[in-house]
């Protein structure tokens, strides 16, 4: 069946609509109603892009529907946070990138934690960011870019999807590396940010290439650079960050499928199992090409991976935002 991509209420999603929800059941039957998967950004960003890639091939593999449901705001812990409160059945899954592993740097008073509140589905795709700016802003590389946020810090702008976001987080390694800081302009996802961009609104910012490449490509945006050790297939001419200068600036944004701790093992090696189908579609593999990115391996699909992959990435960005002595209030 094929995927329906309309919103849904979550309230509705997490209590379950009486249809044989499998916590503490026989999952053989499931999905036996529409699966929820929750992304924590806004609707057309690269989060929602890659979430409804592969929406449809894993509603095919399990013989049902999914539901893709956009909850914005505080760099995706509104989300996070009531995906960890939902009915752990299987019926509501959370997409997230690599604000998972940074939120509980970032928040005090975060409500949840990844590794205790969460079990791991399977890692989906690792993303190339680039830096942007508007086609009129005066530098034309990077280091041109460097040296003019240096002059012009009291006034350039530079938009994110929020603290915690991916965006946010190549926007303080862009100000280490470069020794500045700038005025932030922060979004309720990188999909507006993208477009106030374009429309001139703000000056420049970090975004997914699963964003940006049509707008680099189409010479609404300048590109500056790619935060990966190679160039990116799809834009061929942009340098990466190390060929432009400035190889402190090495970043990619991993994104992996969540559902709250207790669901079933039987269902979550279900949805891994529709995920590694999913991420071998023909189809999901060259739309990824042309945004710039890859599926990850179906070794990596696994919950097993994706947990060490978390437990890494989780010990890695403390430290990062402890040095940049950055917090959420």
């Amino acid at each position: 069946m094929i995927a329906t991509f309309a919103a849904v209420s979550l309230i509705a999603a997490c209590s379950g609509n009486g249809n044989g929800g499998a916590e503490g059941g026989d999952a053989a039957g499931y999905p036996e109603q529409n699966i929820t998967v929750v992304v924590p950004f806004s609707a057309g960003g690269p989060t929602d892009t890659v979430t409804r890639m592969i929406a449809d091939p894993m509603a095919k593999a399990l013989g049902g529907k999914i539901v893709v449901q956009n909850v914005e705001g505080a760099g995706g812990t509104v989300a996070a946070g009531q995906v960890a409160q939902a009915r752990p059945d299987g019926y509501t899954v959370l997409m997230h990138h690599i604000g998972m592993s940074t939120a509980p740097a970032l928040y005090k008073d975060l409500g949840y934690q990844p590794l205790e509140d969460f079990a791991t589905v399977g890692l989906v795709t690792e993303v190339p960011m680039t830096v942007v700016a508007r086609k009129d802003f005066p530098p034309t590389t990077l280091a041109d870019l460097t040296t003019y946020v240096k002059a012009n810090s009291a006034k350039v702008t530079l938009a994110n999807a929020g603290i915690g976001a991916a965006s946010h987080l190549c926007g303080l390694l862009f100000q280490a590396a470069a020794g500045v800081k700038l005025q932030e302009v922060p979004y309720q996802g990188t999909g507006p940010a993208l477009t106030d961009l374009v429309g001139g609104q703000v000056d420049f910012m970090c975004d997914q290439t699963t964003n940006t490449t049509g707008q680099i490509s189409a010479g609404k945006v300048k590109a500056y650079a790619v935060t990966t050790p190679e160039r990116v297939k799809s834009l061929p001419d942009v340098p990466t960050t190390a060929e432009a200068g400035m190889p402190q600036l090495a970043v990619s944004v991993w994104h992996g499928l969540y559902v709250p701790t207790g669901t079933p093992p039987e269902i979550v090696q279900k949805l891994s199992g529709a995920l590694k189908t999913a991420l071998a579609d023909q189809a999901v593999i060259d739309q990824m090409a042309k945004l710039g990115t890859a599926p990850v391996a179906a070794a990596d699909a696994t919950p097993e991976a994706h947990r060490a992959h978390l437990e890494e990435q989780l010990t890695t960005w403390a430290k990062v935002i402890s040095d940049a002595g950055v917090k959420a209030s």
